[in-house]
C-alpha cells in the first residue's frame, strides 16, 4: 500500500520541471551568466533572472515572497567575496543568508530550496555548473509546499 503511493507520487512529479528564481549581482553573476549564453553554454532552462546592482542587496523577504508565491527554489549568486563591486556588500549577503539558511531550517523548509553562490563574470562554466545543481537539488525535493500560498482564485459567496 506504502510503495504504490510512493509510486504513484513518483509518476506524478516524473515530468515535472522546477521553477527557479535567481537573483543575480549585475557585476558578477549576470554577466557570467551572459558568459555563458553567449558562449552557448548548455544548462537546464529552468531559471528565472532578476538582475540585481549586488546580492547584499536581496532582501530575505524577497526570498520568502517567492516561495510563497509558487517557486520551488530559489538562487542568490553574486561576486566572489573581496571582489564585490559595491566593496562589502557581498560580506554582508554572505552575512544575512548565514541567518536565513537557519531560519528556513527552523521552519521546516529543505535546505536545498535556497541556495547561493558566488560567480565572477569570467566563469560562464561555474555558472552553467551551478544552475545544473541547484536544478537537480531542487528537483529530487519536488515541488515546494511548505510557504506557498494557494494561488488558485477561490468562489466567494456574497
Amino acid at each position: 500500500m506504502i510503495e504504490a503511493k510512493v509510486e504513484n507520487t513518483i509518476g506524478r512529479h516524473k515530468d515535472w520541471q522546477p521553477k527557479i528564481l535567481a537573483f543575480l549581482c549585475n557585476w558578477c553573476s549576470y554577466a557570467g551568466a551572459d558568459l555563458a549564453g553567449v558562449s552557448r553554454i548548455q544548462y537546464p532552462p529552468n531559471i528565472r533572472v532578476v538582475r540585481i546592482p549586488c546580492s547584499g542587496r536581496v532582501n530575505p523577504i524577497f526570498i520568502l515572497k517567492c516561495l510563497q508565491n509558487g517557486f520551488d527554489g530559489v538562487l542568490v549568486s553574486g561576486c566572489h567575496p573581496g571582489d564585490c563591486h559595491y566593496i562589502s556588500g557581498n560580506y554582508v549577503a554572505r552575512r544575512k543568508f548565514a541567518v536565513l539558511k537557519t531560519l528556513l531550517e527552523f521552519m521546516g523548509l529543505e535546505p536545498g530550496r535556497v541556495q547561493f553562490s558566488w560567480v565572477s563574470a569570467g566563469e560562464g562554466e561555474k555558472f552553467a555548473q551551478v544552475v545544473t545543481k541547484v536544478t537537480e537539488d531542487v528537483k529530487k525535493l519536488g515541488p515546494a509546499r511548505k510557504l506557498v500560498r494557494n494561488l488558485e482564485p477561490t468562489e466567494t459567496k456574497y
